[in-house]
């Protein structure tokens, strides 16, 4: 009976986390690993993070993404966040900034809450008070509205991307380097040029908006706040974790 009440009171202190990851798996192993380690640094003791992880073959989800085939990617994603509100999950994340495409089919398709990766960047952001931020990331987040205009329309922030040959290579160094676990000087140098450049032009911040950029660009040698996406994403996932009912 002890036991039993013990198990009780734990599972009350902290939500259950629904993770959309695998996309690629690198990032989603940070996913896990911050995730536990907040739980455990706030709360103390034996505690870790209570999740549900779907980690898909990233495989599938990039022949979508390259083939511009969205309807389908969109299917397999609403899927599989039903099956995990299904499965117990209090809250979601989708654990990659680019599959935020679909946030709103999401949010429109389950009833617990999706934590929105740029909802919990802008807000270290405005803190800041950063007005310009330099966004990296896939070209489908660079180029595509659902991210910059959602920073816009709902934080007032007007991020700026890449020349379209930056672009080119900041995609490129993503998919055929850091999603396959590949970690290149001349890539951090080839970033940090095209950070450099957009300083130039008036950036005044920088939005690592690919979970695996974090693997290549941290704060240290540059002279603007840099918003580590996955990092943010997990600080606003912890507080709801851990945020007492009403």
């Amino acid at each position: 009976m002890r036991g039993a009440i013990r198990r009780v009171a734990v599972e009350s202190e902290v939500k259950t986390l629904g993770l959309i990851g695998g996309m690629s798996w690198e990032s989603t192993t940070t996913y896990y690993q911050l995730l536990n380690e907040g739980v455990r640094d706030r709360v103390g003791g034996l505690h870790s993070a209570s999740l549900i992880l779907w980690s898909f073959d990233f495989a599938e989800i990039e022949a979508y993404q390259s083939a511009g085939d969205w309807d389908r990617a969109t299917t397999r994603i609403v899927d599989v966040a039903q099956r995990l509100e299904s499965a117990g999950a209090d809250g979601l994340l989708i654990c990659t900034n680019t599959m935020h495409l679909m946030a709103e089919d999401i949010e429109s398709a389950c009833e617990v809450p999706l934590l929105h990766i740029a909802d919990a960047t802008a807000v270290a952001i405005r803190k800041h008070s950063v007005k310009r931020p330099l966004l990296l990331g896939t070209r489908f987040t660079m180029e595509q509205d659902f991210y910059k205009g959602r920073l816009q329309a709902r934080h007032g922030i007007e991020a700026k991307i890449p020349e379209a040959d930056e672009r080119a290579v900041v995609h490129r160094i993503i998919y055929d380097e850091l999603c396959q676990g590949e970690i290149r000087p001349e890539s951090r140098a080839a970033y940090q040029g095209i950070i450099e450049r957009a300083m130039s032009a008036g950036a005044d911040g920088v939005i690592l908006g690919c979970t695996e950029i974090g693997l290549l660009i941290q704060q240290e040698g540059l002279e603007i706040p840099v918003f580590d996406t996955t990092a943010l994403h997990v600080e606003a996932a912890l507080s709801f974790a851990l945020e007492p009912e009403a």
